[in-house]
Formats: C-alpha cells, sequence, structure tokens
C-alpha cells in the first residue's frame, strides 16, 4: 500500500491530508486545532491528526507532497520587487525575514517536523496542478475539463485544462500579476472587509447593489477578452509594490477612500459589491466557455479560491455550455494538501482511481473512456474527512465537566426529538460523526433552524453567530425534494454548498409597494433582509436566491435522518444550516469546543452525538450575543 501526506503551509488556511493507494483517508484543516481562524503555520497538529487516522507513524510514509513550489514563488517575488523598485522593495524586506527562516528551507523543515530522515522523498507540486489534482480525481467524471482561478500561485493565477482517467494536463495559463481572485480582494478591501476572509461578505453583499460601476471597470481596469482572458490596469492596484490592495488611482476612480471596517456600509458600497460580482460572473462564464470550445466535454471540475464564488458557479450551471460540474468543496489552499497527495499517487505513482467504495484500480469511474456519464457519486466521502468522536468520548467529558445531559441510545428517537425542537423555533448546535473539510458545514458541524420563520435570520446573525446582519444563510434540502423548492437542474446536485440557485416561483410571496420600495433603498440592511419575501424567508437572500446544500442518504446518512424527521413533522425538506462557530472563530472541531460556543451565544439545544444538553438561561441573557448584536448593528 502506498501512503501519501499532502501538506499546505505558510499562506492561507494550512492543511493536510492522507491518501492510501488513492482512498483519501483524512484530511483537516490546522485551524480546527490550534482554534486561530486561517491558521497558515505548519499544520502539525493536523499531520497528527492525519496519521492517528490511518494509524501509521511518520515513518511509515512513503511520499510527502508539499501543495506548491516555494522556490518558483520567491522567484516571483523577487521578479516583482526588481520591476517596482524603489517602491516593491519595502514590502519585499517586510516579507523577506519568513522567507529565509522558513520557506527557503522546507524540505529539511517538513523532515524535521515529521521526524523523518533527510533522504525521504518530499515531492514539490506546481500549485495549480494540485488545485486541479484536488478538483479533477476525487470527481465522479472519468474524463473532464478542468478549471482552476485564484489570488495567485507561483506564477498562474488561472489554468486551463483537461483530465481523463488518472491523468490530467494544465494546457492554458494566466499569469501574475493579472488575476481575478486579487480583483475580487481589491474590491474586498476597499469596500471594507478583510482579504481571504471578507470575501464571502462582499458576495453576500452584491444582491442589496446594482452593479452601476461595471462598465466603469471594464473601462478602466480589466481589458477583457472574448475568451475570458484579461489583464488588469496595474496603475490602479498597489499588491505588487505595497502591503495594500488599491492604488489612489482606485480611490479617485470610485469617488472616495476604502471603507475603514468599522464605518457604515453605504449604497456605494452595494453597488461596488454588485459590480464586481457582475464582472467576476462575465469573466468566469466566458472562461468556461471557451475552455467548452476547446474540449467539447459535457463535465467541469473547479478549485481555486473563486470557486467558492457560488454564484458565479450557478451561472455556470445555468448558462454555461457543461452539463454538469463539479466543485472541490476545499477548493481554496487547503485543498492544494489534499490534491498534491493525490497527484502523486495518480500522476507520479501511475496509480488508478477509486470508486465510492474505495476500490482501487477503475482509471474510468464512469465506466467508459469517453467520461460521457459519470458515476453516481464521486469520492470525496461528503467531505466528511475530520476528526470524529465516540458517544463515550462525549458523554466522559460531559460528566468530567459536571454537565447537566440526556443520553438517547435511538437513532430514531433522537432524530424525531431534534426535529420536534427545530420545529418550536429552538437553534440547534449539531456535532454528529466526523468533521467536515473545507469552509462549509455540511452537517456535521452545524447550527441548525427553521427555515420558515421570518425572525431566524436576523436571529442567527445577531444572536448567535454575532456577524453582520446583512448576511444570509444556507438551506439544506433532501436531494429528493429540492426540485419542489429550488430551480436546480434536474440530476445536478449541490452537495457541498457550491452551488447559488434561484427559489421556485411557487416558494416566493408576492411583495407590496412599500415592502419593493423598502428593499430597493432602506439604508439599513437588516430592515431590508427582514423583509418576507418567501415560504423559506430565512435562507432567501434578497434576490430570491440561495446557497443550496442537497442532502443524499448515500452521503450524509445522519444529516439526512434529521432533514427525514423535520420534514415528516412539519411538511418542509428544508432547514437553516450555518457552520458551528461564532464570528472570527473556525468550526468547532471537539465536544470542548462545542460546548464553549453553546455557552457564548444563544443557540438553545446542543446535540454531542447521542447527548442532548437543553440551555436553562433565556437565550437573550447572554453578555456575548448582545455586544455581537450592537455591533452588527454599527455595520449596517
Amino acid at each position: 500500500m502506498t501512503t501519501i501526506l499532502g501538506i499546505s503551509a505558510y499562506y492561507h488556511d494550512s492543511a493536510a491530508a492522507l491518501v492510501q493507494d488513492g482512498r483519501i483517508v483524512a484530511a483537516a484543516q490546522e485551524e480546527r486545532f490550534s482554534r486561530q481562524k486561517h491558521d497558515a503555520s505548519f499544520p502539525a497538529r493536523a499531520i497528527a491528526y492525519c496519521l492517528s487516522a490511518a494509524e501509521l507513524r511518520a515513518d511509515e510514509l512513503d511520499y510527502v507532497a508539499f501543495y506548491d513550489k516555494p522556490l518558483l514563488k520567491f522567484d516571483r517575488l523577487l521578479e516583482t520587487m526588481l520591476a517596482t523598485a524603489p517602491w516593491g522593495l519595502a514590502n519585499f524586506c517586510r516579507t523577506l525575514p519568513v522567507w529565509l527562516r522558513e520557506k527557503l528551507h522546507l524540505r529539511p523543515a517538513i523532515n524535521e517536523h515529521l521526524g523523518r530522515p533527510r533522504r525521504a522523498p518530499v515531492v514539490f507540486l506546481d500549485h495549480h496542478e494540485s488545485h486541479a489534482a484536488s478538483a479533477f480525481f476525487p470527481s465522479p467524471f472519468g474524463e473532464a475539463a478542468i478549471l482552476t482561478i485564484d489570488g495567485v500561485g507561483e506564477w498562474s493565477t488561472t489554468t486551463l485544462g483537461i483530465g481523463r482517467g488518472n491523468r490530467l494536463e494544465l494546457t492554458d495559463h494566466l499569469t501574475f500579476p493579472h488575476s481575478l481572485g486579487l480583483l475580487y480582494s481589491a474590491f474586498t478591501t476597499y469596500c471594507g472587509f478583510a482579504v481571504n476572509d471578507g470575501e464571502y461578505k462582499l458576495m453576500g453583499l452584491a444582491p442589496y447593489g446594482r452593479p452601476e460601476f461595471r462598465e466603469l471597470i471594464l473601462r478602466h481596469l480589466v481589458d477583457l477578452k472574448p475568451d475570458g482572458s484579461f489583464r488588469l490596469n496595474l496603475d490602479c492596484f498597489d499588491y505588487c509594490r505595497a502591503a495594500r490592495m488599491t492604488s489612489r488611482r482606485f480611490d479617485r476612480l470610485f469617488d472616495g477612500p476604502p471603507r475603514k471596517p468599522a464605518e457604515r456600509i453605504e449604497q456605494r458600497h452595494m453597488d461596488l459589491a454588485a459590480s464586481i460580482q457582475a464582472v467576476t460572473e462575465e469573466i468566469v462564464l466566458r472562461m468556461a466557455r471557451e475552455l467548452h470550445r476547446r474540449t467539447g466535454l459535457p463535465n467541469l471540475a473547479m478549485a481555486g479560491g473563486v470557486a467558492l464564488n457560488c454564484v458565479a458557479n450557478g451561472r455556470i450551471l445555468r448558462e454555461g455550455p457543461f452539463e454538469r460540474i463539479w466543485i472541490q468543496p476545499a477548493a481554496g489552499d487547503a485543498g492544494g494538501a489534499l490534491g498534491a497527495a493525490l497527484f502523486v499517487w495518480h500522476q507520479l505513482c501511475g496509480g488508478g482511481r477509486v470508486d465510492c467504495d474505495g476500490r482501487v484500480g477503475c482509471p474510468h469511474p464512469s465506466g467508459n473512456k469517453e467520461g460521457r456519464q459519470s458515476s453516481p457519486c464521486d469520492t470525496q466521502q461528503g467531505s466528511l474527512l475530520g476528526p470524529e468522536f465516540s458517544a463515550e468520548q462525549v458523554a466522559e467529558f460531559l460528566d468530567r465537566q459536571g454537565i447537566s445531559y440526556r443520553r438517547i441510545s435511538s437513532r430514531e428517537q433522537l432524530f424525531r426529538e431534534v426535529a420536534e425542537q427545530l420545529a418550536t423555533g429552538k437553534v440547534v448546535g449539531w456535532f454528529r460523526g466526523r468533521m467536515e473539510f473545507g469552509p462549509r458545514a455540511l452537517g456535521s458541524r452545524s447550527i441548525l433552524a427553521d427555515a420558515r420563520r421570518p425572525e431566524m435570520q436576523s436571529l442567527l446573525n445577531q444572536k448567535i453567530k454575532l456577524r453582520e446582519g446583512f448576511r444570509p444563510f444556507a438551506p439544506a434540502v433532501l436531494t429528493e425534494h429540492v426540485q419542489e423548492w429550488f430551480d436546480l437542474p434536474r440530476g445536478q446536485e449541490s452537495p457541498y454548498m457550491l452551488l447559488t440557485a434561484p427559489l421556485h416561483t411557487a416558494q416566493r410571496i408576492e411583495l407590496s409597494p412599500r415592502e419593493r420600495e423598502l428593499l430597493a433603498s432602506d439604508p439599513d440592511l437588516a430592515r431590508r433582509a427582514a423583509v418576507v419575501r418567501s415560504t423559506l424567508p430565512a435562507v432567501t437572500h434578497v434576490d430570491y436566491s440561495a446557497r443550496v446544500q442537497t442532502v443524499a442518504r448515500e452521503r450524509f446518512p445522519d444529516f439526512h435522518a434529521l432533514l427525514s424527521a423535520f420534514h415528516r413533522h412539519t411538511g418542509c425538506p428544508v432547514l437553516v444550516n450555518t457552520s458551528f462557530n461564532r464570528k472570527d472563530e473556525p468550526i468547532v472541531c471537539t465536544p470542548e469546543d462545542a460546548w464553549r460556543c453553546f455557552q457564548a451565544t444563544g443557540i438553545d439545544l446542543l446535540v454531542l452525538e447521542d447527548c442532548l444538553i437543553e440551555k436553562r438561561a433565556p437565550r437573550d441573557s447572554h453578555p456575548a450575543a448582545d455586544a455581537g448584536q450592537e455591533a452588527a448593528h454599527a455595520m449596517v
């Protein structure tokens, strides 16, 4: 058996993944263990977990695969500094110490961390090859076009390619400094949000605005070609030569300085968000159409940070030429660890693809050489690849802490009771099974609520998540009922919450003239968000869209059973599903993490495997929730 450890580190969301003969055994981000959001340090804890999950020692590994090539990345930094001298020198000097201390000495550092002999094989992959491998090899496609888009790897910022069986090839590259990811991040910072964390917020803000600046962006910032390639006007950006994204020329173009994080969000910021989202969607659509024109393939696999833009993904699905698309759930840098390990197994070792049951040797999971059809499931295992805790371990923790709980041994009784509690308006912290790999909670480390309740969107933002009041929530829906509630193409699933779809017209509610006026112009975004637009107000965004998770029994058996119990009790197969964490914290990993989050927020009921804990204090009595509500109101 060939065992490969993949590692991503030192930029954003360090992670580790372990693959044995092409089967994904474990994967996790370092932040879940360190409790530092987007932890970029060497993923020692994540590696220790992966080895433990496989019951291996580090000296039993056959390969270690790192997700990019540090020397080539350092070459880009040197060339950029020289090209922008003397302005780029100060920025380069700020980053040089960490390169001299860590990044240029990765091979010995990896072996030292793992306690391995120096001769042990460490393979360094191209950054976008790692992304491409993470997209194609776990996908259900025997053959597919591949599109990767992010900020920047070594030099590439976008790649187009093709995967067949156990081989992939990247055929076209867009290179730094021309980057869609960096363009989107520039607008993220200009609107007052943090790079590599606030892009979700900008995407959520976009439906509140109008794309008033779209043509201005295309005229002055982006020279866009019909095939989706483009060049940026670098006079408007400072990321090549300074520690900021945009220049004064950018400020003048959009009539003012960047918004400070504590300042109120104005209509101008909403319109900027709508405009850059529209431009991003146009670029990605053109790239997808060009890729389809070149390959003629019906399937598309995607990865890279921009592939987390679920609105753009939804546009590709609805308006693009591909019949089916599959997006790596950990599409950002964390997924690079998984892609690096899979690339070594398939491309370097020549190993075959695995099927849904983990059997090795089938180069075409679709069962035919053309890859025109796909297997019914991918090999990502629902992205449930992280740690899990037995009911006995949970009970031991609760007993040790003196926490009062009820233990329900019957699976059916547990799901029925939780469903009934949800139907009464209770908010549930749901901790069950293996932790998710990637930024989305998919029903193992989730906060759940009734999507039919008009007050739930505001309550979750202000009392539970402690975040901005305008941000939408995602619906989890039983796969067999998705067509009744959302306009997803028949046969296309969205298991990883990476596609936005319109709400079915039958579920929409006609608005009064006053409500339409409020939606169009009220300066308080929380009041706009509170307008009831559908039978599922807690998950319907202001443009009638929703970031859908389809829940199939095969992928998510426990979560499917809970949703089914809720459906039987209420007639509704949909729940709000948001990540089990507070603002600026990683998703919970351990029972201890879940208990702390439960105590600090307005969650009513905590489910830890088969243990139920009910909160005695009223929801509004939590000081942390009150502080979060005040902060959220200050921003909107």
